[in-house]
């Protein structure tokens, strides 16, 4: 049959799911196992986006330490197949309620399917500084988490391009990781008396001026260049993202609260992750920026119980009450 979702016309599949996973990163694909496992007909929709794309290798996954994000996420579609879980390559546009208590889960290859419930885990968008060589070399000798990363650069020079919100404590933590570190303020206020304070006893050099760009030879990362000309001889650069963008459009048309962080708007979620809207759970970075890979696979794990506990008792609910099941 067809339906109008929005002002396109959708196929709707005839079979309805009881979950449909928005995401195929960590969380989505850890809520989709255990919905498998329970033996709920669920669709996992992803979108191929991972954050952590760039990266060669992924780190601090008990067991799965030094493997490839895209072989670990291969090994879980794998995993989820085995109980039945499908997964289809591809974007959801939008959702909306179908009248029957779940939704209508629009594609953008046109198609559409129904679900008694959502699970979002679409992640985030790392928006970087504009400075010349950071996208290009990011994930590679430019990087971000000391967790993910600093054990493999350890005692190298590192330079840290200074954050406008947290100027001091990137270079800080990084003082663990190698005694070479130079923090470049680039476009950061002053630093407080206690952030001086900090960086000095850690052994970290305070460089003023805004970078310019990176100096790479032969495909390697050599030195940080200032506006003013001068470089900085570097081997590794650690920088944040100027903003964490949530991919969380379909939270957001469905009405899904949101909160304030010091990285800017994320959804609303419990200890479950249930969001504001019934029936609707988010997991991963699309709930907030340091869900790492074995937080996301935990934060996965309790949606798919909640969701599956809420199934089984509202069902059974209704039978009690004579009504017809979801």
């Amino acid at each position: 049959m067809s339906t109008n979702v929005g002002s396109t016309d959708m196929t709707v599949t005839k079979d309805r799911y009881d979950v449909v996973v928005v995401g195929g990163g960590a969380a989505g694909l850890s809520a989709a196992l255990i919905l498998g496992r329970s033996r709920r007909r669920t669709l996992v929709v992803d979108a191929g986006e991972p954050r952590n794309a760039p990266a060669a290798h992924m780190h601090g996954v008990l067991s799965r330490d030094g493997m490839s994000p895209a072989a670990y996420l291969e090994a879980g579609r794998r995993e989820i197949a085995a109980y039945g879980v499908e997964w289809r390559a591809g974007t959801v546009t939008g959702a909306t309620p179908d009248g029957q208590g779940g939704f209508t889960v629009s594609l953008a290859d046109g198609t559409a399917v129904g679900a008694r419930r959502l699970v979002v885990t679409t992640g985030l968008v790392d928006e970087l500084p504009t400075i010349d060589g950071v996208a290009e070399r990011w994930g590679r000798d430019v990087l971000h988490c000391p967790y993910c990363h600093g054990w493999e650069v350890r005692d190298r020079a590192f330079g840290v391009i200074a954050h406008p919100r947290m100027p001091a404590h990137q270079a800080l933590m990084l003082s663990l990781w190698s005694p070479d570190v130079t923090l470049f303020l680039h476009t950061a206020d002053a630093l407080s008396a206690q952030d001086a304070a900090l960086l000095d006893a850690a052994g970290v050099e305070v460089v003023a001026g805004e970078v310019a760009g990176l100096v790479v030879e032969d495909d390697r990362l050599t030195g940080v260049r200032l506006a003013g000309g001068r470089v900085v001889d570097r081997s590794v650069v650690f920088v944040g993202a100027d903003r964490l963008a949530p991919r969380d459009g379909v939270l957001r048309q469905l009405g899904a609260a949101l909160r304030e962080t010091p990285f800017g708007a994320f959804v609303t979620v419990d200890e479950t992750g249930r969001t504001s809207v019934p029936g609707v759970w988010a997991a991963g970075n699309v709930t907030g920026p340091q869900e790492q890979v074995v937080n996301a696979v935990a934060l996965g794990y309790r949606a798919g119980v909640a969701i599956n506990n809420e199934l089984l008792l509202g069902d059974l609910e209704d039978v009690v009450a004579g009504r017809p099941r979801g």
